[in-house]
């Protein structure tokens, strides 16, 4: 490949990347650790940390990639998201496409290097995430099926140490699932206008503004509660439950950012606030396996 080429191959790659917001895979992984902290309140072996990071690096991007492409043509309409690689056509789908098989290939590969368990519900992972970007075209759940896909992080991590299903990490998934969901609420009322128009589901569309505010506040009414009631189940001491605490003092300063008729905030509360939350509860959980009390 001449110098040129190497040039034009990273400068896709850099594009790709931008696209999908590498930077906020933060938002998930931190918690596949979470989930592996928990499995066995033990640090989990090098091996294991190794394929449960590329697994989420795999299913993040894939999912990231497929609603690129699906909803290229939506973007393109929508002055917030027009700028984005696929409509400008800095990226071709064909391009995309490929990074999604790559992306796959690599959650595929790393499933099977963590447990059977893991290797055979790939196909489930594959339907989560491939489902998802289609929803807000049908139903306003779409908020809670984002949700889900970033809850199959603890899970998944769960299933690939343990390799079994246990009430704990569903727990956890729940909880993943209503901070994600509460917080995509918040994202999709800069959207409000466009939705309405172009007949789309988000609950801001559906429901209004002040009260898609309200559902996000129940939403994450209900996060810190199913991550208390798994740190119960597992006996997690104070280091687990103080930083559950933090998360609730990060949730309730995010929704005073935001307010129906002002959300300039909004992005300190989707990206900074949110990335924030994920890695204080992984660094609280950490210190609850090293150190317990």
């Amino acid at each position: 490949m001449t110098g040129s080429g190497r040039v034009m191959v990273f400068s896709k790659l850099g594009i790709f990347l931008n696209m999908i917001k590498f930077e906020h895979t933060l938002f998930a992984l931190p918690f596949a650790y979470v989930g592996a902290f928990l499995t066995e309140m033990k640090i989990p072996s090098t091996h294991d940390l190794l394929y449960i990071t590329l697994a989420m690096i795999g299913a993040r991007t894939a999912a990231m990639s497929l609603n690129r492409i699906i909803d290229r043509r939506i973007d393109a309409r929508n002055p917030r998201t027009a700028g984005r690689a696929l409509p400008r056509g800095l990226l071709s789908a064909s391009e995309v496409w490929l990074y999604v098989f790559l992306s796959f290939c690599l959650l595929l590969y790393s499933s099977y290097q963590l447990s059977p368990l893991a290797f055979r519900l790939f196909p489930v992972a594959v339907l989560v995430l491939l489902v998802y970007s289609y929803t807000k075209r049908i139903t306003w759940t779409c908020h809670l099926l984002l949700g889900a896909a970033l809850g199959l992080a603890p899970l998944g991590s769960w299933i690939a140490i343990a390799g079994r299903f246990d009430l704990a990490p569903v727990l956890l998934m729940l909880g993943v699932l209503f901070w994600v969901a509460g917080f995509d609420i918040i994202y999709a009322c800069d959207d409000y206008e466009f939705d309405r128009r172009e007949g789309l589901y988000s609950i801001p569309a559906c429901f209004g503004i002040k009260r898609a505010l309200d559902i996000s506040i129940f939403f994450h009414i209900l996060a810190p509660l199913f991550f208390i009631a798994a740190g119960l189940i597992l006996d997690a001491g104070v280091f687990y439950l103080a930083g559950v605490v933090i998360a609730v003092v990060i949730l309730i300063y995010q929704h005073l950012l935001v307010k129906p008729d002002d959300f300039s905030q909004a992005g300190i509360a989707f990206f900074n606030l949110n990335g924030t939350l994920s890695v204080i509860m992984l660094l609280f959980t950490f210190l609850e396996v090293i150190c317990p009390l």
